[in-house]
């Protein structure tokens, strides 16, 4: 497997790229004490669980010298996590960056774990979303020894974000610094391309890197052998307080079969446990996965059928009908108060576009 070397990547001048549709996400899961028997030598920062600073963000001590921290989005709790990784050499990583609409987030919560954004020696991104990515710039400001990872084709655009914010503004319209905060380009010469096969080494913690395509083409995962961990971004769906797993299917990019066959890249590993942005660690996986392919094949084929089905008015009136029978699937799994937490989280409107691009670039009505 290659060892990744910590050189400046060359970006081609021009990368298309894709039309960006990025949900908000959803509210609490739960986490799972880490129970491996593999241990990263870490400082006690890490090691002392969950911390609270009402009103600002939530460090979630996971176990295996890392941490998750709630940023709170939306004034929301556990709605965007960020992975923290105490690097034995000194310093901390992290895994994904969440919006810069909320870095104060992020400070506080790195502050109850004893640190700041100055501590930050590199960003691992699962991808480019703009719930994933935009505060990597500005923290690459205040840390600016910090490399941050990106497969290549998400590598450009954190260069430059310009057609990407162009991309989203026409989504988000005035609520665009609200909801994603100012997305601050990433020097060249502090992004390291990544992609299926690599192996990341920062600070003494050896990664590897899967390329996990199927909700985004920039899509990849980060496994850590020495803790059993596997860091999945959005691979591994949603999953709200422990309950149903489901996935989020925004355009342009959602495959089917490359998403399914993206879980068995992740299972490949052989994890203990996998965390995802939205949110938190789960070591289940096997049923984890199970449940999240069947959901997107029962998706998937509504959205097919839908394509067919003239009863309907137009795509819009598809995509609310598709809302609806979202919402009547979970409400037989959930509690009546999770409704919205879903909703939110997986933007059920917004996934039947996915679907249906998808559907339609295989000659689908």
């Amino acid at each position: 497997m290659a060892r990744h070397k910590p050189t400046p990547v060359q970006l081609p001048a021009h990368t298309a790229l894709p039309e960006e549709v990025v949900r908000e996400v959803g509210e609490p899961q739960g986490s799972d004490d880490d129970r491996s028997g593999r241990r990263v030598t870490v400082t006690g920062s890490l090691r002392e669980g969950r911390r609270t600073v009402p009103g600002t963000a939530t460090a979630h001590g996971i176990g295996g010298g890392a941490a998750l921290v709630d940023v709170h989005f939306q004034d929301r709790a556990t709605i965007i996590g960020v992975g923290v990784l105490e690097l034995p050499q000194g310093g901390i990583a992290l895994v994904d960056t969440g919006p810069e609409a909320r870095l104060d987030g992020l400070r506080a919560g790195l502050a109850e774990l004893g640190h700041s954004l100055q501590d930050v020696r590199a960003i691992l991104l699962s991808h480019i979303h703009l719930d994933h990515a935009t505060a990597a710039g500005a923290i690459v400001r205040e840390a600016p020894g910090a490399s941050v990872h990106v497969h290549a084709v998400g590598a450009p655009h954190m260069a430059d974000p310009s057609r990407l914010l162009a991309s989203a503004g026409r989504i988000y319209g005035d609520a665009m610094a609200t909801l994603w905060g100012e997305f601050l380009p990433v020097p060249r010469a502090s992004l390291r391309v990544v992609d299926e096969g690599d192996v990341v080494s920062l600070g003494g913690r050896r990664f590897e890197v899967g390329y996990v395509p199927g909700h985004a083409k920039h899509h990849v995962a980060y496994f850590e052998a020495a803790t059993g961990t596997a860091w999945v971004g959005d691979v591994g769906g949603i999953r709200i307080r422990g309950g149903p797993t489901i996935p989020v299917t925004p355009p342009p990019d959602i495959d089917v079969e490359l998403w399914k066959a993206s879980m068995g890249r992740v299972m490949a590993w052989g994890p203990e446990r996998i965390v995802a942005t939205h949110f938190g660690p789960y070591r289940a996986i096997r049923s984890h996965f199970a449940e999240l392919g069947a959901e997107l094949d029962a998706w998937a084929g509504w959205v097919r059928d839908s394509l067919g089905d003239s009863s309907f008015a137009d795509d819009r009136a598809r995509a609310h009908a598709f809302s609806d029978w979202v919402t009547a699937r979970l409400g037989e799994k959930i509690p009546e108060g999770h409704m919205a937490l879903y909703a939110t989280a997986s933007g059920f409107f917004d996934s039947w576009w996915g679907l249906a691009r998808y559907w339609r670039k295989r000659g689908a009505a």
